[in-house]
């Protein structure tokens, strides 16, 4: 870590050193290509909590500028500074002096030849890095390129967008672009799927396979729009009304009290959370008919007060303790749609006998790997029972919670 901030005091002092020689005090970064910038610089500096210069997030492409000066050269991708330089009968002999000083002096003599009055290129749009992840809604109704989403697998699951935006860090991510993905119980599994702005953004974002984030590698492969549209969008009102609120940090609430109000759950926060426009920053999740399901998402205008709040995780209202989670505009999509589309009268199975899904029944023997619940409220279903099991759900086995029905 010590050594690349070294490295970047240094250069931002012997730029800034040499400008005012010339009476300047600005400028703009010229790369061979993006990879250096996008693909080392920020996600280097992002993993060891250092803050790069203003003058890293703007730069010209020269691969791109020489291509689009000299049209007839090879195409962007099979660019390189001695392919440059061949082409305008440079001379290449890389072996007169350190490879890295002739690199930039064949730059330079590159940038002067396609300045010349024989060229007269014009550097006029200069690539740029996002500065933060932005937050939004996406509608069913939006079209989305296929071309310019990827699908993440083996994030911890605590993972937030903001979090996998820093993953990503350098690349720029489309607005509400990060998707995470939820299992049949509602719960985070592990993956997410994220939308960059263009096809070239997501080619680079496709060279982080296996790239690690804390101690787990992350894979990526590519994903369509209608599966990035299938996770985020969203054609409830309510919800796009709640997510109107640009730029707010969303933090997910489960186990509430089916009857928590929009008070007790504002209590519950206190002052030193206070949540954006009151009662207009909760939106508690319903059931079609109208039942809470213990489920709410509340907005925060700044970290500061969402990290207050994920300090009261596990706390109690009423009788219960809440869990609290970071949370993503798709999630809360993805939540709404799954509570919505469920049954208002689920089909019973016969009475009096458990419900136990095939090919799985309940053993007989001296193997204690069960336990069994008493006392549970009538209204409880599996989602319910999950969310009392917390962090033991993980090691549930598909179809494993078997419920015990009566007559009724």
């Amino acid at each position: 870590m010590q050594v690349i901030s070294s490295f970047l005091f240094q250069f931002i002092q012997l730029v800034s050193s040499d400008l005012k020689v010339f009476g300047r005090n600005s400028y703009t970064l010229c790369s061979d290509g993006q990879l250096l910038i996008r693909q080392v610089l920020h996600p280097e500096t992002s993993k060891k909590n250092l803050l790069l210069s203003d003058c890293f997030y703007s730069f010209y492409d020269l691969r791109k500028e020489f291509h689009t000066c000299y049209p007839s050269s090879a195409a962007v991708k099979d660019q390189t500074i001695k392919t440059m330089a061949e082409y305008l009968g440079l001379g290449t002999d890389e072996a007169e002096e350190d490879f890295g000083v002739w690199q930039v002096k064949t730059m330079v003599t590159i940038i002067f030849s396609m300045l010349s009055e024989n060229c007269d290129h014009v550097f006029t749009d200069p690539e740029t890095v996002k500065y933060k992840y932005e937050t939004g809604p996406c509608s069913k109704s939006e079209t989305v390129d296929s071309e310019t989403v990827i699908r993440a697998r083996g994030l911890p699951w605590q993972s937030s967008d903001q979090d996998i935006a820093r993953f990503f860090k350098g690349l720029n991510i489309a607005k509400g672009g990060v998707a995470l993905c939820l299992n049949a119980q509602g719960r985070r599994n592990g993956e997410a799927l994220v939308r960059f702005v263009n096809s070239e953004q997501r080619d680079l974002a496709l060279e982080r396979h296996k790239h690690h984030m804390g101690s787990r590698y992350i894979e990526v492969y590519k994903a369509t729009g209608e599966e990035f549209l299938k996770i985020a969008g969203g054609t409830s009102n309510e919800v796009a009304q709640f997510l109107s609120k640009e730029n707010q940090v969303i933090i997910r609430m489960r186990g509430l009290p089916f009857t928590a109000t929009q008070e007790d759950v504002l209590g519950f926060l206190g002052p030193e959370c206070p949540v954006t426009g009151g009662k207009e920053g909760l939106l508690f999740v319903k059931y079609p008919d109208g039942r809470p399901t213990g489920d709410a998402f509340v907005l925060f205008s700044c970290e500061e007060y969402a990290q207050n709040a994920l300090k009261k995780h596990k706390e109690i209202l009423g009788k219960r303790y809440i869990e609290l989670f970071r949370s993503t505009a798709a999630e809360v999509q993805q939540v709404l749609n799954r509570y919505m589309s469920t049954p208002l009268i689920p089909t019973l199975p016969t009475p009096i006998i458990p419900v136990i899904p095939p090919p799985y029944t309940i053993a007989t023997g001296s193997i204690r790997d069960c336990v069994r619940l008493r006392g549970l409220p009538y209204t409880a279903g599996i989602d319910d029972i999950l969310d009392f099991m917390g962090d033991a759900t993980a090691d549930i086995k598909p179809h494993g919670v078997h419920m015990v029905l009566n007559q009724q």
